[in-house]
């Protein structure tokens, strides 16, 4: 006679994963758990296989949303072969599940015989949370990780950190990922390692990010792919795919070029080409000034991208664009990312529109988009439009004011910073130094940054001097 609990207690055995697993070997065995709920169903009596086609839909829930419909199949067998299932924590609790990756924050609220449930009940419940944006109540449900067999166990921590990073937790959501990376082996490891190196970039911790991913490596085989064909590539496709943007934030922008080509290699050999790693490959070409090449890789994310993702390729697409100086072309892509509900970077898109229309000669909307970007936080890039704008106005007070804002505002020794300090050293310049100190200050902290290949260095060096005879250094005068 089949006891469903016992054949439970076999599949978990199954994909109990040993403490090494080479690399390229798959570390839970799901052929052998498979077979063995099959065999037992072919034996069992009609009562008892309603209880094993529970279990066959967790294990297939495992795989995500690519096998909910026979995750379904198998929660409604279960049904039809004993009705009285229908009331059980673990019925309930895979149909949350179910219910929660169809529907997403839509989905009902799992009953509560499944909040209450064995463990098995519980850490399906919460997925079913999780997945249904309820991250404070998926945190709150009462489930030990040592109640869980080890195939759960690194796959609870997953859920509650994801249910973490919802919250806006990031230090608990890193921690929970590093926690289920120690519990996890091999490829699964290496998913949780990656996971923390995402989250950490994008936190603006790429040194970090970079950290966790030499440790991630190790549990891919060294060609990316198993000689039996088991190795996970798409896995490792996406290690280099976060790794070129640990390097690319670290400017190592060669390295970067190296991971993020090796990356579309391993997603062309499984087929299956991303958005991301298009977008990223663009984002490495411009930072290697070639952004003429940097287009097509733009314009293919675009193509794979969801409507989600679309408003970030436009942006970057028009970025691009802007920096060809093809503002017509850029104009078009930016106001359709800034028109894109929910996109977070609208403040920058705006400040970007107005670039487009200082360039095509529109100054009064230019002036207008530069106006709104700076009402919304944008600072920095729309100081810089409305400097310009007030500048063709011959408006030097005002144009002053926005450059200071940006001197005050952007980071020391970037593009943005350094025009600003030149900018604003030409301007008091142009009115005749009223402040030769300032004006001293901010030819100085120009010229410690600029090449003196750079037609500004001479005119830099020309207005330190006549500053400094302003204010009679070197005249026998004492400045206190």
């Amino acid at each position: 006679m089949i006891d469903p609990l016992t054949t439970w207690q076999q599949v978990c055995a199954a994909l109990a994963s040993p403490d090494h697993v080479p690399p390229g070997q798959a570390p839970e065995d799901f052929e052998a758990a498979f077979s063995v709920l099959e065999a037992a169903l072919q034996e069992a009596q009609p009562g008892a296989r309603g209880t094993l086609h529970l279990y066959l839909a967790s294990l297939h829930s495992l795989y995500g949303d690519a096998a909910s419909a026979d995750a379904q199949e198998a929660v409604t067998q279960a049904a039809a072969l004993n009705p009285a299932l229908r009331e059980s924590a673990l019925y309930l609790a895979l149909s949350a599940e179910l219910d929660a990756r169809r529907r997403g924050p839509e989905a009902g609220y799992p009953a509560q015989q499944a909040v209450h449930g064995e463990p098995l009940s519980r850490y399906h419940t919460v997925a079913a949370l999780a997945l249904s944006e309820r991250a404070q109540e998926a945190l709150d449900l009462h489930l030990p990780v040592a109640e869980l067999p080890p195939h759960l166990r690194w796959r609870l921590r997953s859920w509650q950190a994801d249910a973490e990073e919802l919250l806006g937790n990031s230090e608990a959501a890193l921690n929970l990922y590093a926690e289920a990376a120690h519990l996890a082996r091999g490829s699964y490891r290496a998913g949780m390692l990656q996971e923390q190196a995402a989250l950490h970039l994008q936190l603006g911790q790429p040194a970090e990010a970079q950290t966790v991913l030499e440790r991630a490596r190790s549990e891919y085989p060294a060609s990316g792919a198993a000689q039996d064909g088991s190795g996970d590539v798409l896995g490792l496709a996406s290690w280099h795919y976060l790794m070129s943007q640990a390097q690319l934030n670290q400017d190592q922008v060669e390295a970067a070029l190296q991971s993020i080509e090796e990356a579309d290699r391993l997603e062309r050999e499984a087929s299956d080409p991303s958005y991301g790693v298009a977008l990223v490959w663009g984002q490495v070409l411009v930072a290697q000034g070639r952004q003429e090449e940097a287009l097509a890789h733009f314009d293919a994310a675009l193509a794979l991208s969801q409507p989600e993702d679309r408003p970030y390729a436009l942006h970057e697409l028009g970025v691009a664009l802007l920096d060809l100086d093809r503002p017509l072309e850029a104009r078009e892509r930016l106001e359709t990312a800034a028109a894109a509900p929910d996109y977070p970077f609208v403040p920058e898109v705006l400040a970007d529109v107005a670039e487009a229309e200082y360039r095509l000669g529109r100054l009064p909307e230019a002036q207008s988009s530069a106006e709104a970007a700076l009402a919304q936080g944008a600072v920095v890039p729309a100081s810089l439009v409305l400097g310009s704008v007030a500048m063709d106005y011959y408006h030097l007070d005002e144009a002053l004011e926005h450059y200071e804002r940006v001197v005050r505002e952007a980071a020391p020794g970037t593009r943005d910073w350094i025009t600003a300090q030149q900018l604003s050293a030409d301007i008091m310049a142009q009115q005749g130094f009223p402040d030769p100190a300032a004006a001293y200050a901010h030819a100085q902290q120009a010229l410690e940054h600029t090449d003196p290949s750079d037609d500004w260095y001479g005119t830099l060096q020309d207005h330190l001097s006549r500053a400094e005879a302003q204010m009679g250094i070197g005249k026998g005068r004492t400045l206190n």
